[in-house]
């Protein structure tokens, strides 16, 4: 029944909120119908891929991609690679996405504050404290996806609700079989019609950045820098150009009249 299909589900989000919880459940599933199946969390993969390596964004960045290297060798061999991973920058995330053929999304979004009140290490107060620099999501920044392939509310959705998200979008990419499906969850699934996925236009706004700052008790949401003016108006002038073209000069009109008489 299994198929060898292999993708990479990467699962980003700030500390604490379900993504390597998330991952488990869905590998158990996917071993289940016979799947190969790896997890690649960053929580346990730290002294084998990237010792002594800091937390600047340039050397987060670095574990993004190495985390996305091994993923992609091995969705490619017919693994189902999931990386539940912080990956607070869009710009190594989607450097991954270019990089792996079949590479789904999955953002799991918490309030801070949820995350603050129900951490149980003790480490976002200690960042609040300013005990721990560097804090993604309280001194730095973590920068939501614009369009993710699935998006699950830890704080108000269950685990077997997010892990039914994930597994639909499997099944509507073609990654996964209804028979697969209708084994783990007992129901028979359709796969939905996928539907076409425009590129982001320079006019829209990305979501907030999310970061409360050292000694903070309210998120802090920066609007991420726009594209300029400049860049705006060389988009514009194809479409003004072209509706030029399409509507002749009055003086063209006037020249067709006279040839027609």
């Amino acid at each position: 029944m299994a198929t060898n299909t292999g993708f990479t589900l990467w699962l980003t989000g700030m500390s604490g909120t379900g993504k390597s919880t998330t991952a488990a459940y869905i590998a158990a599933r996917l071993r289940q119908v016979g799947r190969n199946v790896e997890v690649l969390d960053e929580g346990d993969l730290q002294n084998d891929l990237w010792a002594g390596i800091g937390d600047s964004k340039d050397e987060r960045n670095t574990v993004v991609r190495r985390l996305g290297f091994v993923a992609n060798l091995l969705s490619r061999n017919g693994v189902a690679a999931l990386v539940p991973c912080v990956s607070p920058y869009k710009s190594s995330r989607e450097e991954v996405r270019r990089a792996v053929g079949k590479y789904v999304e999955v953002y799991v979004d918490c309030p801070t504050e949820k995350l603050i009140e129900r951490d149980t290490t003790g480490r976002y107060k200690k960042a609040l404290n300013g005990e721990i620099p560097n804090f993604i999501g309280i001194t730095e920044p973590y920068e939501p996806p614009n369009s993710p392939e699935v998006t699950i509310y830890s704080d108000t959705e269950s685990v077997e609700d997010g892990a039914a998200k994930i597994f639909q979008a499997l099944l509507d990419l073609g990654l996964m079989s209804t028979d697969e499906l209708k084994t783990i969850t007992g129901k028979k699934m359709k796969a939905n019609p996928l539907p076409k996925k425009a590129r982001r236009d320079e006019d829209e706004e990305d979501p907030p950045v999310r970061m409360v700052g050292a000694k903070g008790a309210k998120t802090a949401k920066v609007a991420a820098p726009k594209a300029d003016k400049g860049s705006k108006g060389a988009k514009a002038r194809p479409a003004t150009r072209a509706a030029r073209v399409g509507k002749p000069a009055p003086a063209a009109k006037k020249a067709a009249k006279r040839k027609a008489k």
